[in-house]
Formats: C-alpha cells, sequence, structure tokens
C-alpha cells in the first residue's frame, strides 16, 4: 500500500515519515519500483503489526489495573456502609459537615 493510498483512505498518516525512510533507503539500492513499493508495504506492515501489538499488551494492562481498582472500590464501599452503619449520629452530622465544607472549597 504507497504512501498516497494510506493518506486518501486516511490509515495510518503516522507512517508516512517511516514510508519515507524506507523509500529512500530502498532507492538507493536501484531496485525496480514495484519491488521498492512491496519492500515498503512489507515494512509498513510489520512496523503496523508492533505497534499493534504494543497496544494490544498496553490496553491488557489498563483492563487489569480497572479491574484492581473497581474491586478496591466495592471493597471500600463495603466498608463504608459498615462503618456508617455502626456510628453514632453526632460522627455522621460531623462528616456530613466535613463533606460540605470541602465540596464547596476544593484543593
Amino acid at each position: 500500500m504507497s504512501a498516497a493510498v494510506l493518506r486518501s483512505t486516511g490509515q495510518s498518516l503516522t507512517l508516512d515519515p517511516v514510508y519515507r525512510f524506507i523509500k529512500n533507503y530502498v532507492c538507493a539500492s536501484g531496485a525496480s519500483a514495484v519491488a521498492i513499493d512491496n519492500k515498503i508495504e512489507q515494512a509498513m506492515d510489520l512496523v503496523k503489526s508492533h505497534l499493534m501489538f504494543a497496544v494490544r499488551e498496553e490496553v491488557e494492562v489498563l483492563k487489569e489495573k480497572i479491574a484492581e481498582l473497581m474491586e478496591r472500590i466495592t471493597q471500600l464501599e463495603s466498608e463504608n456502609t459498615v462503618l456508617r452503619a455502626s456510628a453514632n449520629p453526632d460522627t455522621l452530622a460531623q462528616l456530613s459537615s466535613t463533606q460540605s465544607s470541602q465540596a464547596s472549597n476544593p484543593p
């Protein structure tokens, strides 16, 4: 796939510098235009697959982190419910006033 095709389809414009570098490098070897385009396409496909692998890997790490955080939220909400149920009314009133003042005066 040539850079013109990539531009017209709106795909991977970030690969354009890679395309130009490879095209310049391959052109210096004196290969035919078809062979050049094939080598460039192969190189770009390789770059794309490496990028996609890295992105997928990062997505998996983030999904795991989100799952851990959601589990922690559930645990903290559960603890909060138990603590509020066993707290005396004065303590709850004090918490409400503290939360109100924090909401009106953000850090």
